[in-house]
């Protein structure tokens, strides 16, 4: 088999960590698996660069940003090589540009193009494990670029697919993913299966095992993926093709986002095109829209609402007193987003009956709502968070 591993800063975050994820490799190795393995920067490395680089100036340059924090990926490659070489293993390192990552020209959050997959492919057919530097490739013009958040895990994805692996790994601190937050709900379950879609969506609202891109991408690509804790020898959770999953559960977790505020414009003219021109602005300044109200006027103003990550609050004010669409602006960060995801939703009703009626007996208000095929997502007071958390996952029984 081909796998691809890919080991998160936690995984990696010591000598001594990095010691037990070589054992971990030999031993897959001497199985008698072709390996590539994908490495993050050790646990804390990034933003101790970002923090050196912002005590220097103010102004960075993407581009010099780049290369700064390129290289944590880099160390960690070069350290787990010389250990498995120290092991006896046939091991080479490379850089994102030796393995032949290509991206486009956005510095800081960079796009993978293709993989030029000679040099690897060259390596593997030696023998050799091949130890790539994450979150990091090259442009057409041969600059230094990231991929931005979970970009290691894009280097993974992105490679599997490539060379066609059998699977790729995600190994990070936890044991796979789970009904819901383990610390909210103890009796949380792990899942030993979830489709593409699911993942998708608990990854957008609020899951941090794995970020939407390289979901995206695994399911672009039909990479079979399995993320697993490197810190025990636990099955973890596969994330395949819907079709590939033989039971299709009715609700297959709760997802819970605190990172949300609710905006609200009172009095916006209610004629064709406002609501295109506010949300137009939006697009503009990069600010990402979640759930959208506009209530029906009878005086000729309408009143719209919509939720944003809290994040991004600061520049949705600016932009909205920039454009004085509305006669009243009202901000709510007091807010939740909490969801109730299944691929069973498509053919069962009843889905989100339960869960209004479950936030009803608990007298939780839903402040907002929005649906897809497979998700039901309502806005609630944060003081009830946890507590709509709990009682969702009661009523959907996902402990049993």
């Amino acid at each position: 088999m081909l796998i691809v591993q890919k080991y998160g800063g936690t995984s990696v975050g010591s000598l001594e960590r990095i010691k037990e994820v070589a054992k971990r490799i030999k031993k897959c190795k001497k199985d008698g698996n072709d390996i590539i393995v994908v490495v993050s920067a050790m646990s804390g490395e990034t933003n101790k660069l970002t923090k050196m680089a912002y005590s220097l100036s103010d102004n960075l340059k993407k581009r010099e940003m780049d290369l700064l924090l390129s290289s944590g990926e880099r160390v960690t490659s070069a350290l787990l090589a010389i250990l498995l070489t120290e092991m006896g293993c046939e091991t080479i390192a490379m850089s994102g540009r030796q393995a032949g990552i290509i991206t486009d020209n956005l510095h800081t959050k960079a796009r993978i193009e293709h993989i030029d997959k000679q040099h690897i492919e060259k390596e593997l057919k030696k023998g050799s494990i091949v130890v790539v530097a994450g979150f990091q490739g090259i442009t057409e013009i041969g600059e230094v670029s990231t991929l931005g958040r979970g970009g290691s895990d894009l280097s993974a994805v992105a490679i599997a697919g490539a060379l066609n692996a059998d699977l790729c790994e995600i190994y990070t601190d936890v044991d796979g993913i789970y009904t819901t937050d383990p610390r909210i709900e103890p009796r949380a379950k792990k899942l030993n299966q979830i489709s593409y879609d699911e993942m998708l969506e608990l990854a957008s609202l609020g899951a941090k095992v794995l970020q939407t891109r390289s979901v995206e991408l695994a399911k672009k690509l039909n990479v079979n993926l399995v993320t697993r804790s490197s810190f025990n020898d636990n099955v973890g959770t596969y994330i395949t093709r819907e079709e590939d999953i033989m039971e299709k559960p009715l609700v297959s977790g709760i997802a819970l986002d605190k990172n949300q505020a609710r905006v609200t414009l009172r009095g916006v003219s209610d004629k064709p095109g406002i609501a295109a021109e506010i949300f137009r602005k939006l697009a503009e300044d990069g600010v990402n829209v979640d759930m959208i109200i506009q209530n029906v006027g009878l005086d000729g103003t309408t009143n719209l609402g919509f939720t944003i990550p809290e994040n991004e609050l600061e520049i949705t004010r600016n932009a909205m007193e920039e454009i004085e669409a509305s006669e009243s602006l009202e901000f709510d960060k007091n807010v939740v987003k909490v969801s109730v995801v299944g691929v069973g939703m498509k053919s069962h009703s009843g889905v989100a009956c339960t869960a209004f009626d479950t936030l009803a007996e608990e007298n939780i208000n839903i402040e907002m709502i929005s649906t897809s095929e497979i998700k039901v997502s309502m806005v609630i007071s944060e003081k009830y968070a946890e507590l709509a958390v709990r009682s969702l996952h009661d009523a959907y029984k996902l402990d049993k």
